[in-house]
């Protein structure tokens, strides 16, 4: 299984590109196999043309929520010109289709209805995907422990920050290493997303403080094969 990470900023990053700042986030997506793509934002298309990605090749989309850093209606209806389907999995199902299983668990997000997380398995590996959101809910903690994912992607928007009021709604990188502690011995790696443009120092201080504790930084085009 191969991710390539579209975005990895979090909402407070512009909609558009800016090629003057010395480093840049989009809003955060995902590409699973160049097919899947997790969340039709709208820095999508800028994406797919500098990473040179087919956009016909996407044939499956998912989507965590409706906040508008993640779900683009413009992106959405331009993939689905091309091809792509909507696959629809809320919170406690599972669908299959393609190569595919994916399982979908509340998050705890409450300022966006039904955020989910998502489990996503082909016939040897297993993603698991969780932006936005803060901590891990009881359910998909125990289908975490079921199913092993090798590579676990988790929402790191507040940075170094403690004590903040959006703890509850995002994760701190305290709050990322807790989980980590707990989870090692069912997931293979983990990774970080969803970084705040105000709230994180640049992404080479950022990497190399959470590779001391063997946790990828994503940043954009990144990919990942596992």
């Amino acid at each position: 299984m191969k991710i390539q990470f579209l975005g990895t900023g979090a909402a407070d990053w512009p909609k558009e590109k800016d090629y003057n700042m010395p480093e840049f986030r989009r809003l955060s997506s995902a590409l699973v196999d160049d097919c899947l793509l997790i969340d039709p934002g709208p820095g999508v298309p800028n994406a797919i043309k500098e990473y040179g990605i087919d956009a016909k090749s996407i044939k499956y989309i998912l989507v965590t929520h409706s906040h508008g850093d993640h779900y683009n209606q413009s992106t959405f209806d331009w993939l689905v010109s091309l091809g792509a389907e909507r696959i629809v999995c809320n919170a406690g199902e599972t669908v299959n289709f393609g190569t595919y299983t994916v399982r979908a668990y509340t998050a705890n997000h409450g300022t966006a209805k039904d955020t989910v997380h998502y489990l996503i398995s082909d016939d040897s590996k297993t993603l698991f995907y969780g932006l936005d959101g803060a901590w891990l809910m009881y359910e998909e903690v125990q289908a975490i422990k079921e199913y092993r994912p090798d590579y676990a992607v988790l929402d790191a928007t507040i940075g170094g920050i403690d004590g903040d009021y959006r703890i509850f709604e995002h994760n701190n990188l305290g709050m990322i290493r807790e989980m980590q502690k707990t989870l090692s011995p069912y997931v293979g790696r983990f990774c970080i997303s969803h970084m705040a443009m105000t709230l994180h120092t640049d992404h080479k201080t950022l990497a190399a403080n959470m590779a001391k504790t063997n946790i990828d930084t994503a940043f954009d085009g990144m990919i990942v094969e596992f």
